[in-house]
């Protein structure tokens, strides 16, 4: 395959100058606001920035109860499933990866709330509760929670020019947002039509299930449970459907492998090395292989030359496809495991495909040192350690240890 000489495209290599889930605790430790100074090492990592939150109380079991005179004291009581919440951040519906974890981290540092960081649902089995009644009357016993979604941002590092002339690194909002949904610790109780409660709290929530006027609520019954009012039923939630369009899995497929792009590629060819050391990426031979950290001998068959193609730049930000002179192909991120952190990078046919976009961040001019981002996953590229083989993979945030920051170098 032959690449096209790209109109006049300003050349990076005259730019210029860990991926373990971090606990909730740390977050606010590591929070970055935009506008924010950051380092060199800083190109091959993301942080998440709250955009907007919002907190709701949400029942998630829920059962009418009615105690007569001789019925008080403890009684367990099974209730039906009102709601399911299922911690999620980005488009996978669930926790995948060091990014959304820290998300989860910062907004509960944001608003001082102890909320669930790791994947993790409320029940959609009937639950049981265990009260102690000390007063006849019509309740409603229930389980419940703070809901708290909300949207976030990527905040990336990146130059930027100043009033003077003279050029920064600063985090950016950079491409990849998205919303999350997660919640505070259940709580449970039983709660009556004459009791007084906080507004907008979980109690004034049940209570509302209750439908204090109704003639449920008015009529006499025997002990035990009383039967779903209207109101009740109505406002019981469905499971959350699927993500429209299929599984995780299918989405990534549906981006698909369509035939060979024809790529408008810059003359010049680059090595993307690991600063100050001989190392560099390297594109596979066999098909099944990744990309790994070779060091460039005369028998490299140019396979650690890599062209940048269909560039375009938004807010100082490069978009690129990363075409090797070597193999023909396009590195890319495997689309059956794109959803994985630390998925290995590869090359396959080129084609239009998000997976196989990155954008690129980029020191102060006189530097040519870079940060690399898959487009549709939003994953920073990295390795694991600098030895000679090594794939280089996803991470959600990088690499914080500055591993995912490297040179390009004009060859």
């Amino acid at each position: 395959m032959a690449c096209a000489a790209s109109a006049a495209v300003a050349a990076v290599g005259a730019a210029a100058s860990p991926a373990s889930a971090a606990p909730a605790k740390s977050a606010a430790a590591t929070q970055v606001k935009p506008g924010d100074t950051c380092t060199t090492a800083d190109l091959g990592t993301r942080h998440p920035y709250i955009k907007t939150t919002e907190v709701t109380p949400e029942i998630t079991h829920f059962k009418g109860w009615y105690v007569t005179e001789g019925s008080t004291g403890n009684q367990n009581v099974t209730t039906s499933t009102q709601t399911t919440i299922s911690v999620s951040v980005g488009l996978n519906g669930s926790v995948q990866g060091s990014f959304a974890v820290e998300t989860l981290g910062t907004v509960g540092a944001t608003l001082g709330l102890n909320v669930q960081v790791n994947y993790s649902t409320t029940s959609s089995e009937s639950n049981s509760v265990t009260w102690n009644f000390n007063r006849p009357g019509y309740y409603g016993v229930y389980k419940g929670t703070k809901k708290v979604t909300g949207t976030y941002a990527s905040l990336n590092c990146n130059r930027v020019q100043q009033g003077t002339g003279n050029w920064v690194l600063k985090w950016n909002e950079g491409p990849g947002s998205g919303s999350f949904t997660t919640y505070t610790a259940l709580e449970e109780g039983a709660v009556r039509c004459e009791d007084t409660v906080p507004a907008n709290s979980i109690m004034a929530k049940a209570k509302g299930l209750l439908d204090c006027g109704s003639a449920a609520a008015r009529a006499e019954h025997p002990a035990g449970a009383v039967a779903p009012t209207a109101k009740q039923t109505q406002d019981r939630l469905v499971q959350r459907p699927a993500p429209a369009g299929g599984t995780s899995a299918e989405q990534l497929k549906a981006t698909g492998r369509s035939a060979k792009a024809a790529l408008n590629c810059q003359p010049g060819a680059y090595k993307i090395d690991v600063p100050g050391k001989p190392l560099n990426w390297s594109a596979p031979l066999l098909a099944n292989d990744g990309i790994r950290l070779r060091e460039s001998t005369f028998f490299s068959a140019h396979l650690d030359n890599w062209r940048l193609c269909n560039v375009t730049e938004s807010n100082g930000v490069l978009e690129a496809s990363l075409w090797n002179w070597g193999n023909g192909g396009c590195a890319t991120v495997p689309a059956a495991i794109a959803n994985q952190e630390q998925a290995y990078l590869t090359t396959a046919t080129c084609g239009e495909d998000d997976l196989q976009r990155f954008y690129i961040y980029r020191d102060v001019p006189g530097s040519t040192k870079i940060g690399v981002q898959n487009k549709y996953t939003g994953s920073m590229m990295g390795h694991d350690r600098y030895a000679d083989g090594e794939l280089i993979r996803q991470f959600s945030s990088g690499r914080q240890d500055g591993t995912g920051t490297y040179t390009l170098t004009g060859v």
